[in-house]
C-alpha cells in the first residue's frame, strides 16, 4: 500500500463504522493470500544470523519477548487481567500506551512498574498520520519525547507498525519495536527480514537504538481477521525460531482479549490463545530460553557493542525464500 493511499485511508477511517473496517482488511487478506503464500509466517532466510551477533546471555537457545500494545481505554481496562495472567506463568511484558488518545491510568503504569513490567509509548494519537510528512512526523517527536520523558520509558512502538527507522532517531529512545521480519498484511508490508534485534546507526551523530522486530503474528491478524481456531501457527512459527536461536517477540492487544465468561464481541478472541502459547514455551522449552523485556535486551546489544562493535542487520535479504502455513477458516 503505497504512502498516499495509507493516508487517504487513514483520514477517512473515523467515519468507517469498525465493523466495515474489519470486513474490509478480511477481504484484503482474502484477496492478496495467494501473494501472501510465498512470504508468511516464515523466511528462512530470515535466520541468518546479524553481523557481529555474540548470542543469547548464559547460552541460552533463544529469546522470549512478550509486549502488548493498548489501543483504548478497552484494553487499558483489561491489561490487570493480563498482568496477573503473566504473572502467574512465570513471565514479564512491555506494556505501550497511546498517550493522547485516551486518559491514561497513572495507578497502573506505577503498578506495573512496581510488580517489574515495563512501560512503553505506543505513538502520540494512534490516527495514522505520524509519518504523513517529516514534518509532522518531528512536531510529534516532540511531544512523544516528553512522555518518554515523564513516563521513564525507554521504547516506542508506532502505530500500524507505520516505520522510518531514519526518521525514529528524532526520538529519545533506546530501542523501537515498529518492524517485523515478515508480515505482508500490514499496511505497510516492508518487513526487515531478520528474527534477531539489531542496531540502527544514526548517520548523523555517534548515537542510534536497537530495533527489535516482532517474529511471531500478531494475535489480532490471527484471531479477528483470519479467524484462526488455535495456536498452531504461532506454535509452528516459534518452533522455528527457536531451532534458528532467533528472537521470538509477539505484539498482542488486551483491546481485542475475551476474558469474562460473556459472549465476546465481534472483535474479540478467547484468551486462552494467549495462555496456550505462554504454557507451551514454559513446558516444551523450560530453561532453554531468555525470558527478557525489551529494555534488557536493548542493554545487552548496547553492552556487546560498546566491547566489540555494532550487531549489524544481514546485509542481504533474500526476499523470495519464505514458507507458508494456510490459515484457518
Amino acid at each position: 500500500m503505497s504512502a498516499n493511499i495509507r493516508n487517504t485511508y487513514y483520514r477517512l477511517k473515523p467515519a468507517i463504522p469498525r465493523r466495515w473496517q474489519i470486513c474490509l482488511r478480511r477481504n484484503v487478506i482474502r484477496a492478496t493470500k495467494a501473494k501472501a503464500l510465498v512470504n508468511w509466517p516464515i523466511m528462512p532466510s530470515a535466520a541468518l544470523q546479524p553481523i557481529n551477533w555474540p548470542g543469547w546471555p548464559a547460552g541460552k537457545q533463544f529469546a522470549v519477548v512478550l509486549t502488548h500494545d493498548v489501543e483504548s481505554s478497552r484494553g487499558q481496562e483489561q491489561v490487570p487481567s493480563l498482568m496477573e495472567l503473566e504473572q502467574d506463568l512465570g513471565f514479564r511484558s512491555t506494556f505501550n500506551f497511546v498517550p493522547e488518545r485516551y486518559p491514561i491510568d497513572d495507578d497502573l503504569r506505577e503498578h506495573l512498574r512496581a510488580n517489574d513490567f515495563e512501560i512503553g509509548v505506543h505513538g502520540l494519537y494512534h490516527d495514522g498520520l505520524l509519518y504523513q510528512s517529516l514534518d509532522v512526523f518531528r512536531q510529534r517527536a516532540g511531544q512523544i519525547n516528553r512522555y518518554l520523558k515523564e513516563w521513564q520509558a525507554v521504547g516506542f512502538r508506532s502505530p500500524a507498525m507505520h516505520h522510518n527507522l531514519d526518521w525514529i532517531h528524532l526520538l529519545n529512545i533506546e530501542y523501537d519495536m515498529s518492524t517485523f521480519d515478515t508480515d505482508p498484511f500490514e499496511p505497510q508490508a516492508d518487513g526487515v527480514g531478520t528474527i534477531f534485534p539489531f542496531w540502527v546507526q544514526n548517520p548523523r551523530q555517534f548515537s542510534g537504538y536497537v530495533e527489535l522486530p516482532y517474529t511471531l503474528p500478531q494475535d489480532f491478524t490471527l484471531f479477528v481477521l483470519m479467524q484462526e481456531k488455535s495456536i498452531r501457527i504461532w506454535k509452528r512459527k516459534l518452533d522455528w525460531i527457536a531451532r534458528n536461536g532467533g528472537m521470538v517477540l509477539l505484539n498482542t492487544h488486551p483491546d481485542y482479549m475475551h476474558f469474562s465468561r460473556q459472549t465476546p464481541l465481534f472483535d474479540q478472541f478467547t484468551v486462552r490463545h494467549y495462555t496456550d502459547l505462554l504454557n507451551y514455551i514454559r513446558t516444551r522449552y523450560n530453561g532453554q530460553y531468555w525470558a527478557a523485556l525489551p529494555r534488557e535486551v536493548a542493554a545487552y546489544i548496547q553492552q556487546h557493542q560498546a566491547e566489540n562493535g555494532p550487531v549489524s542487520a544481514p546485509a542481504t535479504i533474500e526476499k523470495t525464500d519464505h514458507e507458508f502455513i494456510q490459515p484457518e477458516g
